[in-house]
C-alpha cells in the first residue's frame, strides 16, 4: 500500500515528525518499507502561463513562447514541446532555477541561452524533468485555475513524502488511507477526520435490474445509473496528484474517481458504459470455455470456477479482477453504471494468478473487503463524479442474498490477558483500546467481556486476536519483560545404556547404509524366510504385495537388495532397525511387537580399485561386522555363536547368536535354493538380533599402559574338525594366566599331511606384565599349562 503523508494527515494529524510517524506505524504491525519524496529536488520553478506561441524562424520543431509568471516580466522561452500553445498553465523554470539531478548526480541549472539564434530565458518543464511523473512527451499542463507566479512546490504541496506500507495478508482493512488513518488515530488517541459523505438524491428514476446467481461468491451488490456525464472533463489536479503519489496513473475522470475511492476507502469499484449493457446485471459463475476480452486487450478463456459479472447475453467483467473491454468507458460514453460489490475472498483468491493477472482490486478482494462499505462507496463516487463530469444520478440499487456475512462476537477473559501478555491490564484501558479500534462491547461480566467485531476486521475471530490488538496498541516496547524460570527435572542418564545411534554409527563406519522398509510384506516372500510363522493379515491392505505384517526384517532388506542390483549397484551393505510382529495367539492383544536390528551384505569385499582384490564377501565378513557392534557392549564376552539350522539360511554357514546361553538372533548365508529362487547370482549374508540384547554400553575405564615389552608365542595344534575354535580359545585363556593380553587365530589348515578328520589351528599368544619384564621361565610355564590343557581337553597335539 502506497500513500501520501499529506493525504494521511488530512484524516489524522498527530504531532509527530515523519520519522516518528513511520516508526509508530511500523511498531503497530504496519511495516513501512520505504519513505520517498513525492518529487525531485528542484527550486525556482513557478506556475507560468503561455501568452503567445510562434514558430521558430529557423527550426520546424521549436516554438518561441511569451511566458508570464516571473513577476511582472514577460519572458521569452524557446520550447520544443508539441503542445506549447497560448492560454495553458505550465511549470516555468526561470533563469537561476535548479532542476533535479541528472545521471551525473549534479543539479541542472537554468541559464540564459540562445537556441538557433533566438534567446531563451528559462525552460518549460514536463513531468519527467521534475521527477513528478513519467510523462515526457510534452510540457505539463496544469489546472486552469493555477495561480500564475506561485511557487510550484507550494502550489502542488510537494513538500510531502510517499509512504510504502508492507501489510501482512490479514490486515486488509489497512489497504486504504482510511484504514491506516484509523490505526494512527487509535495509537495517538485522536479523532478521525472523515470526509462528509451524504447520500446523493436521485434526480432520475433509471435503475438496472441486478440478480445474484453465484451463492456465497457474491452476496451483496450495489449499483447506480448516472446519465449525461461529460467524459471530456479532466479530473482535478488534487485528485491526479493523490493518485500519482499512490503509484496510480491518471486516465480519465471516471476511472480516476473509482481509483480514488479504492485508495481512500478500500472499496474496489467499476464503471460500465450503460449503453453497451444488454438487459440487466447478474453475478454468476462463468461457463467453461466462455471468452472475455479484458480492459488490457487480452482475450481470456474463462474457467467454470471464475466469478463474472454479466448482462443478459455475455460476461462483461471478471468479478473483482478486471472489467471487459466491450463495456468499458470511452470518450463517447454518455451514461454509466457504477458497480460496488462484496465478493467472498475465497471466490477471488488465486483466480487472478490463474490468468496471469494481478490488480489492485483482486489484491483487496482476495484478502477481504468491508462487507458494509459498498453503499458508502457508491455515494462517495457519485458525489465526486457529479462534481467533476456532471450528470444525473438514479436511485441506488442494493441486492443482498442469504449468504451475506453476519456480525461476529468474540469473548475476552481477564485471566487470559495475564497469561497471554504477562501482566494485568486495567479494565478501563482494555475497553478503551478495543472500542477505539471499532469494537463494541456487548457483554461485561466478572470473568471478562464480549465484543462485537467491526465489519472491516476480517482478522479478528478468536480471543488471541484480541490479545494481539491489545499488545500492539499498548506498545510492544512497553510490554514487561522477565527472564524465564522453570523447575527442570533432569532425568538420570545411564552411561551403561547404549542408544541405537551408537549402533547405527558403528555400522555406517563399516560401510553400511540404513534402510527403512515397510512393515507390510508380500505373503509369499515372507514364507521363504519364515515358513513356520503365521503372520497377521491386514483386512484392507494397500496392495497384494503388502498384505501381511512381517515376522522378520529380512524380506524388506532383500527386496532393497534386489532394487539396488536392478540399478547396477553390485556392492550392497544395508541395515535396518524396526519391529517384527509375531502372533502369540489370536487377537491383536496377543501380537508381540519386538524391536530388531538386521543387516545384509552382498558382492565384493572392497570397492573397485586398482590395488584391491575382487573377492566376494563371506560368512566371516558379516560375523566380524556384528562382533564390532557387540564390542560396544559392557558384557560382549557373554555373547557366543554356535551352529544352527534355519530354513532361509545355508545349512553349513549359519549360526545362532547366544547371550548367556539364550538365543537372541541368527547369522549366516542365504540358503542356495532361496538364492536361486530370488534370482541372486552371488551369496547373500544376513544377520538379525534383538535390539534389547545390544542395549548395554561398555563404560570407559582407565588402565595404564605397560612400559614393558610384549612377548608373543605361536603354537599350532591339531584337533578334530568338529571342535569349535571358540572352545579352544576359552581353554587357552583359562590356562595362560593373568598376563595374556591378546589371543589371535591366524591360520586354519586342512589337507595334505593332516588326518582327514582333523585340522590344524595356529594361534598367537601375547604376554605382557604391567610393572616388569616377564622372564623366559614365566612364559614357558604358561605355555606348558596351555599345551597340557589342550591335550587333556581336546586330545590335541602340537604340529
Amino acid at each position: 500500500m502506497k500513500l501520501s503523508e499529506n493525504w494521511l494527515r488530512e484524516w489524522v494529524n498527530p504531532n509527530l515528525t515523519t520519522a516518528d510517524l513511520v516508526e509508530q506505524i511500523t511498531m503497530a504491525g504496519l511495516e513501512v518499507d520505504a519513505v520517498e519524496p513525492v518529487a525531485g529536488e528542484f527550486s525556482g520553478v513557478v506556475v507560468g502561463e503561455i501568452i503567445e506561441a510562434e514558430q521558430h524562424p529557423d527550426a520546424d520543431k521549436l516554438r518561441v513562447c511569451k511566458v508570464a509568471g516571473n513577476g511582472d516580466e514577460i519572458c521569452q522561452v524557446v520550447c520544443g514541446a508539441p503542445n506549447a500553445r497560448p492560454g495553458i498553465k505550465i511549470p516555468f523554470a526561470v533563469v537561476g532555477a535548479a532542476l533535479p539531478p541528472g545521471e551525473d548526480g549534479k543539479p541542472f541549472k537554468i541559464k540564459k541561452a540562445k537556441l538557433r539564434g533566438v534567446e531563451s530565458f528559462g525552460m518549460l518543464c514536463a513531468q519527467v524533468e521534475l521527477q513528478l511523473g513519467e510523462d515526457g512527451d510534452g510540457i505539463w499542463e496544469l489546472a486552469e485555475d493555477a495561480p500564475v507566479g506561485a511557487d510550484l512546490r507550494e502550489y502542488l504541496k510537494l513538500n510531502d513524502q510517499c509512504l510504502e506500507v508492507d501489510l501482512t495478508p490479514n490486515r486488509s482493512d489497512c489497504l486504504s488511507v482510511k484504514g491506516i488513518a484509523r490505526d494512527v488515530a487509535v495509537l495517538n488517541r485522536l479523532e478521525l477526520r472523515e470526509p462528509k459523505i451524504t447520500p446523493v438524491a436521485a434526480t432520475i428514476d433509471d435503475v438496472l435490474k441486478v440478480s445474484l446467481n453465484a451463492g456465497e461468491a457474491c452476496s451483496r451488490y450495489v449499483g447506480r445509473v448516472i446519465r449525461g456525464v461529460d467524459v471530456s472533463q479532466s479530473s482535478p489536479l488534487w485528485m491526479q496528484e493523490k493518485l500519482r503519489r499512490a503509484g496510480i496513473r491518471s486516465i480519465d475522470a471516471i476511472v480516476d474517481v473509482t481509483n480514488y475511492v479504492l485508495l481512500e476507502l478500500g472499496q474496489p469499484m467499476h464503471a460500465f458504459d450503460l449503453n453497451t449493457l444488454k438487459g440487466g446485471i447478474q453475478a454468476r459463475m462463468a461457463d467453461d470455455g466462455e471468452k472475455l476480452t479484458l480492459l488490457d486487450g487480452q482475450e481470456v478463456e474463462l474457467k467454470a470456477d471464475t466469478l463474472v459479472i454479466a448482462d443478459d447475453e455475455n460476461a462483461v467483467a471478471m468479478a473483482g479482477i478486471m472489467g471487459g473491454e466491450a463495456s468499458s468507458v470511452t470518450s463517447e460514453t454518455k451514461d454509466i453504471f457504477l458497480e460496488s460489490a462484496f465478493f467472498f475472498p475465497v471466490a477471488i483468491a488465486g483466480r487472478a494468478r490463474n490468468y496471469g493477472l494481478h490488480t489492485d482490486s483482486s489484491h483487496r478482494f482476495e484478502r477481504g473487503v468491508d462487507y458494509k462499505l459498498q453503499a458508502v462507496a457508491i455515494e462517495r463516487a457519485t458525489q465526486l463524479l457529479l462534481d467533476i463530469v456532471g450528470g444525473e444520478a438514479g436511485p441506488v440499487t442494493e441486492v443482498e442474498n442469504e449468504y451475506a456475512p453476519k456480525d461476529r462476537e468474540v469473548s475476552l477473559r481477564r485471566s487470559r490477558i495475564l497469561s497471554g501478555l504477562g501482566f494485568s491490564m486495567d479494565d478501563d484501558e482494555v475497553v478503551d483500546i478495543l472500542t477505539r479500534l471499532g469494537l463494541e462491547m456487548s457483554v461485561k461480566a466478572d470473568s471478562g467481556w464480549r465484543f462485537k467485531v467491526p465489519s472491516y476486521r476480517f482478522d479478528i475471530d478468536i480471543e488471541e486476536d484480541l490479545l494481539e490488538e491489545l499488545a500492539r496498541v499498548y506498545g510492544y516496547n512497553r510490554l514487561p519483560t522477565k527472564s524465564l524460570s522453570a523447575d527442570l527435572s533432569i532425568p538420570m542418564q545411564y552411561e551403561a545404556r547404549i542408544g541405537l545411534s551408537a549402533v547405527r554409527s558403528q555400522l555406517v563406519a563399516r560401510g553400511y547404509q540404513e534402510a527403512i522398509t515397510y512393515s507390510f510384506v508380500e505373503p509369499k516372500l515372507l514364507k521363504h524366510f519364515d515358513p513356520d510363522a503365521e503372520p497377521v493379515e491386514l483386512q484392507n491392505p494397500i496392495s497384494a504385495d503388502m498384505a501381511v505384517m512381517r515376522t522378520t526384517l529380512w524380506p524388506g532388506l532383500v527386496s532393497s537388495l534386489q532394487y539396488n542390483l536392478n540399478r547396477q549397484q553390485d556392492r550392497v551393505r544395508l541395515f535396518e532397525t524396526g519391529q517384527r510382529f509375531v502372533a502369540e495367539g489370536k487377537g491383536f492383544a496377543n501380537l508381540k511387537q519386538e524391536p530388531m536390528l538386521a543387516g545384509l551384505i552382498y558382492g565384493p569385499r572392497q570397492d573397485e580399485s586398482w590395488t584391491g582384490k575382487s573377492d566376494n564377501v563371506d560368512f566371516y565378513d558379516i560375523k566380524g561386522d556384528l562382533e564390532s557392534v557387540l564390542e560396544l557392549l559392557a558384557d560382549d564376552a557373554s555373547f557366543s555363536f554356535e551352529p544352527a539350522k534355519h530354513p532361509a539360511l545355508h545349512p553349513g554357514q549359519s549360526a545362532a547368536i547366544l547371550r548367556n546361553g539364550e538365543q537372541v538372533g541368527l547369522l549366516g548365508a542365504m540358503h542356495p535354493q532361496l538364492q536361486k529362487t530370488l534370482g541372486l547370482s552371488h551369496s547373500v549374508y544376513l544377520f538379525e538380533i534383538t535390539q534389547a540384547s545390544v542395549a548395554e554400553a561398555k563404560l570407559p575405564s582407565f588402565q595404564p599402559l605397560s612400559k614393558f615389552p610384549e612377548v608373543r608365542r605361536d603354537i599350532a595344534v591339531i584337533v578334530d574338525q568338529t571342535e569349535a575354535v571358540s572352545e579352544l580359545q576359552k581353554t587357552i585363556e583359562k590356562g595362560a594366566g593373568d598376563y595374556l593380553t591378546e589371543l589371535k587365530v591366524f591360520d586354519v589348515y586342512v589337507g595334505k599331511g593332516i588326518d582327514p578328520h582333523r585340522k590344524s589351528v595356529a594361534l598367537g599368544l601375547t604376554f605382557q606384565h604391567p610393572s616388569r619384564t616377564l622372564t623366559e621361565d614365566e612364559i614357558n610355564a604358561s605355555m606348558d599349562v596351555v599345551v597340557r590343557s589342550l591335550e587333556e581337553t581336546f586330545n590335541a597335539s602340537l604340529r
